[in-house]
């Protein structure tokens, strides 16, 4: 029986309907966040207002949370902190290697659209760890490893993902004596990093004009989750003589692409 229009229509809505939710279980997260993000312990009465439920319907899920361990009470009163098992539970699962994994096909995209290496890397301390690789089949090629260890404040990778810091938040991290230069064009001082920063928010990728290695440049955009917060960077790397700034916005789109459909995919994974 041929498919009739009305039949398409219908199997259209069928294909984009949303699987329900378990609203407590929902509602349930959403009292981890709501406590997670608190500096504070989150009172009884908070949550409830924040999730509009009567105090006793929080109290319920609270309460279930708590004999889980995900939630505790610092007090004796009804205020809420985070509980161990969420420590134990972060501690046990290796984000790195998640990320790895639903970034390599990406990663391995913009080696070959750009025909140069290209590295993913997350935070670690005042460092940037590069978490996986793409390498391109030139002779001479950027030679980092997943493993490798790079400053943040000299490398594309790391500027990404120091993106969001203010000046303030830099030289909490790094102190107040001058950063160790690399070569000639190392940023010297937190005051210049955060200039650099606010560059990166605005445009969106970070660059490294051999800042850390001599006649080698680099660029590389910020990976955001849903809730727009760093969690990594993508990026490549090449020798100066292939890489011209005439390229730099050719580049760019390549890799700004890639951070955005990586961290689109990760948002997908926590709305499953």
């Amino acid at each position: 029986m041929p498919t009739t229009a009305t039949d398409s229509a219908r199997t259209a809505r069928k294909s984009t309907k949303e699987t329900p939710s378990i609203q407590s279980l929902d509602r349930g997260i959403q009292i981890l966040e709501l406590v997670g993000r608190s500096a504070l312990p989150v009172s009884l009465g908070h949550l409830a207002a924040v999730l509009e439920i009567d105090r006793s319907s929080a109290f319920r899920l609270a309460t279930t949370l708590k004999r889980r361990g995900f939630l505790a009470n610092p007090s004796a009163g009804k205020d809420y902190i985070l509980g161990p098992s969420v420590w134990r539970l972060s501690r046990q699962y290796d984000w790195s290697k998640m990320l790895a994994t639903v970034a390599h096909e990406h990663l391995k995209a913009l080696a070959v659209n750009t025909n140069e290496t290209a590295h993913l890397a997350v935070r670690e301390g005042r460092k940037a760890l590069f978490i996986d690789h793409s390498t391109t089949p030139h002779v001479i090629a950027i030679s980092g490893q997943t493993g490798e260890l790079v400053p943040l404040y000299c490398t594309s990778h790391g500027k990404a993902l120091l993106a969001d810091f203010d000046e303030q938040s830099l030289g909490a991290l790094f102190g107040d004596k001058p950063l160790q230069a690399w070569t000639r064009n190392t940023v010297l001082t937190t005051a210049k990093l955060a200039r650099h920063c606010e560059e990166i928010r605005v445009r969106g990728y970070a660059t490294d004009e051999s800042e850390f290695l001599d006649g080698v440049r680099c660029i590389a955009a910020p990976i955001r989750d849903r809730a727009g917060l760093v969690i990594a960077s993508i990026g490549i790397s090449a020798p100066v003589a292939r890489f011209p700034a005439e390229r730099e916005k050719e580049f760019a789109g390549h890799v700004t692409a890639a951070a955005l459909q990586i961290g689109e995919l990760i948002g997908a994974q926590h709305k499953e």
